[in-house]
């Protein structure tokens, strides 16, 4: 990324993220007094917030308040920073749901939430189909709370109306990436297009893009404004993503707090997959096809992969990123937004692009 001179006033990113914590703490302890009244089993509070608040880099929170900023003003009122913390509690849903659907042990170091519901029942005689079940549930009473989040926010009505489109749409994108990655699992191919397809739907929109245009929405920002922000958020969006497929198999576990062998045992179409299918011998690209969604793949097997992929595919995918990294560069350049939020964008950027973890 392009080295910047930062102004004097640069948003800090940590007191907006702990003003996030604050509001996602104040719901879910109030909804912990209410479960207890109606008397709800603890475990329901207690597994949220442990999964809630075990890590999370609170990237869409805080993309959303940035996009306030980019439209209105640098310090976000209580509403709208509820508003935003609403899509931390959407994110936590998805991911508790995502790791049933890969099957996830770890997730931040610590067990996926679906194996700590299990845990707590060892005694049952079907604890792993109940972990599942009752993951199930909670992460859909965790959209439910996000969207109560967001309702009982204190937006205005012209906020809450300008707001709608933007999550109907956000929501609806994420599920249909998360069908066309269904899809594609364990039938990896050289269709680099088709990972990138669901790329922009799964993350590109979901992380960045809708996020931004939310905070944006929300600060009534004009048509120039918007357009800036989603052409910085795509090209953002599809380097975190082609970064976090990179770390899905190269990363260290212990940085991460996820596996390392979890993507290639499910045969995930990536775009580091779909270019080493194209580039790779007949041979190796049989020897990756092999390998690819076998439940079993042990780390012997794994690192023979990583082999032919860093041979075939590695370099091409950080071009791509550092590609990426580029076009978000540039668009900052001319971006209508009050130079501390460039400032703001250009280190959130550079911090998800370059992470190893």
């Amino acid at each position: 990324m392009t080295t910047l001179t930062l102004p004097a006033h640069v948003p800090d990113l940590d007191a907006v993220r702990a003003r996030i914590d604050a509001a996602l703490t104040s719901f879910v302890r109030a909804k912990a007094g209410s479960g207890a009244a109606r008397r709800l089993p603890d475990e329901v509070i207690d597994t949220l917030e442990e999964f809630l608040f075990a890590g999370g880099k609170r990237l869409r929170p805080v993309l959303c308040v940035l996009g306030w900023s980019a439209a209105a003003d640098l310090d976000a009122p209580a509403p709208v920073v509820r508003a935003a913390a609403s899509l931390e509690l959407f994110h936590a849903a998805v991911l508790i749901h995502d790791d049933i659907i890969d099957a996830s042990d770890t997730r931040r170091d610590r067990p996926t939430v679906h194996r700590a519901l299990s845990a707590r029942h060892r005694d049952r005689p079907d604890p792993d189909r109940f972990g599942v079940d009752a993951a199930i549930v909670l992460g859909d009473l965790t959209m439910v709370w996000a969207a109560e989040l967001l309702h009982t926010a204190g937006l205005t009505p012209a906020q809450l109306t300008a707001a709608l489109p933007v999550l109907d749409s956000m929501r609806a994108e994420v599920m249909y990436g998360q069908y066309l990655d269904l899809l594609a699992t364990a039938r990896p191919d050289a269709d680099l297009e088709r990972a990138m397809r669901i790329v922009r739907y799964k993350t590109v929109a979901y992380t960045c893009e809708r996020p931004l245009l939310l905070g944006a929405a929300l600060g009534d920002a004009n048509r120039e404004v918007r357009a800036a922000l989603s052409a910085y958020a795509r090209p953002v969006g599809e380097a975190f993503q082609l970064r976090d497929d990179l770390l899905g198999v190269f990363g260290d576990p212990s940085r991460s707090g996820k596996s390392n062998l979890e993507d290639l045992r499910e045969g995930k179409h990536t775009a580091l997959i779909a270019l080493a299918l194209e580039h790779a011998t007949p041979a190796d690209a049989h020897r990756l096809r092999t390998a690819l969604g076998d439940p079993d793949l042990d780390e012997d097997t794994a690192a023979v992969c990583r082999d032919l992929l860093s041979a075939t595919a590695k370099p091409r995918v950080e071009a791509m990123i550092a590609a990426r990294a580029e076009q978000a560069a540039a668009a900052l350049a001319d971006a209508p937004f009050p130079p501390p939020v460039i400032a703001a964008l250009h280190r959130i950027a550079d911090a998800a692009i370059r992470r190893t973890s």
